[in-house]
């Protein structure tokens, strides 16, 4: 199994700070958000490699931040050509390139690059390889501004995903989707297919809505808090 951290946006609702700083390398309490998120995941026994998809503006940053780091398991860069926020690739296509250019044939463990947990990943991995498909995770949302924002689920009492959309205008219940998954090697070559579909390719959870009408999926209840730094007053909250 194989990390992918998705770390090519511009999050441009954070300028001027992210003029020239990518997001998930913005300091938190003295380090990077991307090295909170290292500490956990580099340490999962079934994750052997990671991946860190950027954008060609950012990529000096990361090679600079990656030349210091010591992490267990090696680290590819992959620069995905961008340079702008009007060109950027999006969330999917850019998996589809790390998987067409890298020739990956490994489960995935896929999440943002800018999100910080105050629980491990080791339960959702677990419950990935316990249930044989792809997974997602999910939390309860109870703010009905924000339900329409996101992705919203349902399930069965076996986390078997039974209606999943894509910031609904309707929503048929309280669980959100962060962008936090697990992907089978199988399901990972459908993504050329999916964009073909019409899966948005910006949105990274887009893929997995799109799955969840294919094939099964099941859902991991998040045992804690998640926090999404979208902009400058969600930052300064958790520094």
């Amino acid at each position: 199994m194989k990390s992918i951290i998705l770390a090519a946006g511009y999050a441009t609702r954070l300028y001027p700070l992210t003029l020239t700083v990518p997001k998930p390398l913005l300091p938190v309490k003295g380090k990077p958000i991307l090295n909170y998120l290292f500490d956990d995941i580099d340490s999962i026994e079934q994750i052997s490699e990671h991946i860190i998809i950027t954008n060609h503006k950012f990529i000096g940053n990361f090679e600079k931040w990656l030349s210091i780091q010591h992490f267990q398991h090696p680290v590819i860069l992959l620069n995905d050509g961008t340079t702008t926020n009007e060109d950027r690739l999006g969330a999917v296509k850019d998996l589809s390139l790390a998987a067409s250019s890298l020739r990956l044939t490994d489960d995935l463990l896929v999440l943002a690059g800018d999100n910080l947990l105050d629980f491990s990943l080791k339960g959702f991995v677990s419950f990935f390889m316990q249930c044989k498909t792809s997974c997602v995770m999910c939390y309860p949302e109870n703010n009905l501004a924000k339900q329409k924002k996101t992705a919203i689920i349902t399930k069965d009492s076996n986390g078997r995903i039974t209606s999943y959309e894509e910031k609904p205008a309707i929503p048929k219940n309280n669980l959100a989707v962060p962008p936090f998954y697990c992907y089978q090697s199988c399901d990972i070559e459908k993504i050329s297919a999916a964009l073909s579909d019409g899966c948005s390719p910006d949105a990274p959870g887009s893929f997995a809505a799109w799955l969840s009408r294919h094939t099964v999926l099941h859902a991991w209840e998040m045992p804690g808090h998640r926090y999404d730094v979208g902009d400058i007053n969600s930052y300064k909250e958790i520094l």
